[in-house]
């Protein structure tokens, strides 16, 4: 059972086909260290050490695949830290879904470090990624982002994004 399905995923980001890569997002977990946190205020740094997992199924009428490469589809480095990066915001809108209603959630993708790819990702492939917060200054978060496929890692990147809360219009 998933805690966002693509309806609510579509619902949150920005982001639509064919550049919407998450299927479900699966798992939030604060870290113990945590205990009670006021819902009602936004305290980004508090959240370190949390976790979110998701899914994507590589279909294979992907349309990035027709390009990465005829023949033998190959789903691109840039996709897979796509993938990662749409991971990350979840902390905060699960753990601030009582002020979904009045606020809103930009983010942005800042760098990439540590990228790897240590095995290539084929059409038909489930995919079940990873991301936890490492750190937050003010609006930036650095993130650590993994994707699975059978339990072997895949690929992996450190992403730095950043999230600002603004208020919805009235």
């Amino acid at each position: 059972m998933s805690l966002y399905n693509k309806e609510q995923i579509m619902d949150f980001l920005p982001h639509r086909k064919p550049f919407l890569f998450l299927d479900s997002v699966d798992e939030v977990t604060f870290p113990n260290s945590l205990g009670q946190y006021n819902k009602l205020e936004i305290n980004t740094k508090s959240f370190v050490g949390t976790e979110v997992k998701g899914s994507f199924f590589v279909r294979p009428d992907l349309e990035i695949l027709r390009g990465h490469f005829p023949g033998k589809p190959i789903l691109p480095g840039v996709v897979q830290i796509e993938i990662m990066a749409q991971m990350c915001p979840f902390i905060f809108h699960y753990a601030y879904s009582e002020l979904m209603q009045e606020i809103k959630i930009n983010i942005a993708l800042l760098g990439i470090e540590r990228a790897k790819f240590k095995k290539p990702i084929y059409p038909n492939m489930n995919l079940s990624m990873e991301s936890k917060l490492l750190k937050v200054r003010g609006v930036f978060q650095s993130y650590e982002c993994m994707i699975y496929s059978n339990n072997e890692l895949h690929s992996s990147a450190e992403i730095l994004a950043s999230i600002e809360f603004l208020k919805k219009d009235s």
